[in-house]
């Protein structure tokens, strides 16, 4: 792990070099951007809650050899569900029973919409990668014209989503309203029930079956399309309660940009984990530090915000190249 974020960021300190910036200078910026106070900690720790959540769906569809590159549509399927049973259950006086409603629903969304991938893979022999393409740029779409259309704020269709909801709709947050206790619970308690379902259970070992050997599964007596739709079902509900916890806790309506590219991030974060779920919580934090600290750059030194892009991408890069030259040496060694 040394040797790939060395990699990356000996990449960042080249192109900071060209840009004519100290690397050191530059790298403590974003360091104390992220970290350099509660407040920024809190930045962090709410970009970090939907990517986590995201990436630890994405472990299951990875689990089971599948490129769940749709999660960003599901994500944004499941904070419309959400903001749709808060809006039609607005008049109810339970505000924790309708979040709960609204929470499940999200999770629904979000698991229906990566059935359909998974369906167009086992029953048409459509690529997961083609089909979580397509349906992304569909849930992209019904979200612009719910928010420009049936949803719109009263006498005015705006980018900056739909009206807010009531105040007794939005989750509980602490320091100015940044960290949402729920959502880090949330968080946790996803990645506990993931860790033990993947190593304990016979689904863990089913997903790993199908995704080295299918055709042993089927000789074993599983489904393979069974196995694959219920792994793309988990990861797509994941994605959608993160949608959900945007929705309530982080903007307190339905914006046309909900899902953040948290989504595609994700799969970043789930290849440089290699699949290992406590890595990926960490991994998530490092990419979601990136994301705040990077903001320090325009600011502080006239760089463009994007070299946090740049660093996530060669650190994956570095972990591929390193992690495939290892499988290819007869030992397996690294």
């Amino acid at each position: 792990m040394g040797l790939i974020g060395g990699t990356a960021f000996l990449v960042g300190a080249i192109l900071l070099l060209i840009a004519g910036v100290s690397p050191l200078v530059a790298f403590g910026y974003m360091l104390k951007g992220a970290l350099g106070s509660a407040s920024k900690i809190a930045y962090v720790v709410q970009a970090w809650i939907p990517l986590a959540i995201c990436a630890c769906g994405l472990i299951y569809s990875f689990r089971c050899g599948l490129l769940n590159i749709g999660v960003e549509g599901q994500m944004i399927w499941g904070a419309l569900c959400c903001t749709a049973i808060i809006r039609w259950g607005s008049v109810m006086e339970m505000p924790a029973t309708l979040l709960t409603l609204a929470f499940l629903a999200a999770a629904f969304g979000g698991g229906l919409w990566a059935l359909l991938a998974g369906i167009l893979k086992t029953k048409g022999g459509v690529n997961e990668i083609f089909g979580g393409l397509g349906l992304n740029f569909v849930a992209q779409g019904t979200v612009l014209w719910l928010i420009f259309g049936p949803w719109k704020r009263p006498g005015i269709a705006s980018m900056s989503g739909t009206a807010l909801f009531p105040a007794d709709l939005w989750l509980p947050t602490l320091i100015n309203g940044r960290i949402s206790p729920v959502g880090i619970g949330l968080t946790v308690a996803l990645f506990t029930v993931t860790a033990l379902l993947l190593a304990r259970t016979n689904m863990g070992l089913y997903l790993k079956t199908v995704s080295s050997n299918p055709r042993a599964a089927f000789l074993m007596g599983l489904r393979p399309a069974r196995q694959i739709l219920l792994a793309m079902a988990v990861s797509g509900g994941c994605a959608g309660l993160a949608g959900a916890v945007q929705v309530t806790g982080v903007y307190h309506c339905l914006i046309p940009s909900i899902s953040g590219n948290y989504g595609y991030l994700a799969l970043l974060v789930v290849m440089l984990a290699n699949r290992h779920i406590g890595a990926a919580a960490l991994i998530a934090f490092f990419f979601a530090a990136l994301n705040v600290g990077s903001i320090q750059l325009p600011l502080m030194l006239h760089l463009d915000s994007s070299l946090s892009g740049v660093l996530q991408g060669a650190l994956v890069l570095s972990a591929l190249a390193i992690y495939s030259r290892g499988q290819s040496r007869p030992d397996g060694s690294a």
